[in-house]
């Protein structure tokens, strides 16, 4: 059995294949980022997923795709971790830009290829290789045009009456803003960067509204800048895009591409599927 996964900070999505490349089972899991995640926190997540911990014996090769996977350091936490679940699995770990090219770019065409998400990163693929201008920090300081750093914009919007009094209600009677509330999600309990994103998706739901639209336009502006922009063959080639704040807002992203020049290519909400057909051709 072969397991391929795709691990956002959010949420994982597990699909298995047999020997012929037919579907097993398809699971999910919470994200299994192991910047932010302790080995018992990744380990409970693991053996409270009924079909993961029913089949861990028979799975024989594990392409894990990850969030938070960009160093070797994290790469070798992980596939200890899936070393002692899977006993007889060959674990593969790679961070989640190559799920994103792999879903979205064909072997030998050029692109660049994006994530927006609950995090964000952008890399160029040559065909063969993959290349990075930008080595993220994390969601603190980096993360441009994601669900955590819309989430962090409306948050500070509301708290410095910078939102809309009409608007501001309306979020307000949405989501739990008592500092109290907002503190613990963010100091002291884990995956801080998920809870912000959850507010994104007031964001999308309200993207007609004046001031979302600006914050929208905004962050997506702010992505090309510090991400796209870094690479000379920004406008040449097509960047592609997976991620769900990227499909939901595809029309505000597709606009700010085009008024920066730039060619949009395949968007994908979840890049599972084109993982899926990329690993069956070499079954």
């Amino acid at each position: 059995m072969i397991l391929i996964v795709d691990s956002g900070a959010t949420k994982a999505d597990w699909i298995a294949l047999d020997e012929k490349g037919e579907e097993v089972f398809m699971t999910q899991t919470l994200g299994l980022s192991p910047e932010v995640l302790t080995k018992e926190v990744i380990e409970d997540r693991l053996a409270n997923n009924f079909e993961l911990s029913k089949n861990r014996d028979k799975v024989k090769r594990l392409f894990f795709y990850g969030a938070g996977c960009g160093t070797n350091r994290m790469k070798k936490f992980l596939k200890n971790i899936f070393k002692s679940f899977f006993k007889n699995a060959k674990a593969e770990v790679k961070e989640d830009t190559f799920a994103a090219i792999y879903s979205t770019t064909k072997i030998g065409h050029q692109g660049i290829v994006c994530i927006l998400g609950t995090g964000s990163n952008c890399s160029y693929y040559d065909g063969h290789q993959l290349f990075q201008k930008v080595i993220s920090l994390g969601y603190i300081p980096m993360d441009d045009g994601s669900g955590n750093f819309f989430g962090r914009k409306l948050i500070r919007d509301y708290y410095f009456h910078k939102m809309p009094q009409a608007l501001g209600i309306k979020f307000a009677s949405e989501y739990n803003l008592e500092a109290d509330v907002i503190k613990e999600n963010l100091y002291k309990q884990p995956n801080p960067n998920t809870y912000l994103a959850t507010f994104a998706r007031f964001l999308v739901e309200n993207k007609d509204h004046p001031y979302c639209k600006g914050v929208i336009d905004k962050g997506f502006q702010q992505f090309v800048n510090n991400y796209i922009m870094q690479f000379e063959l920004a406008t040449k080639v097509p960047v592609h895009f997976v991620g769900s704040i990227a499909y939901f807002l595809r029309e505000e992203l597709k606009a700010v591409l085009e008024r920066n020049d730039l060619v949009p290519g395949v968007i994908r909400q979840r890049p599972i599927d084109g993982l899926v057909e990329f690993h069956k051709q070499t079954i």
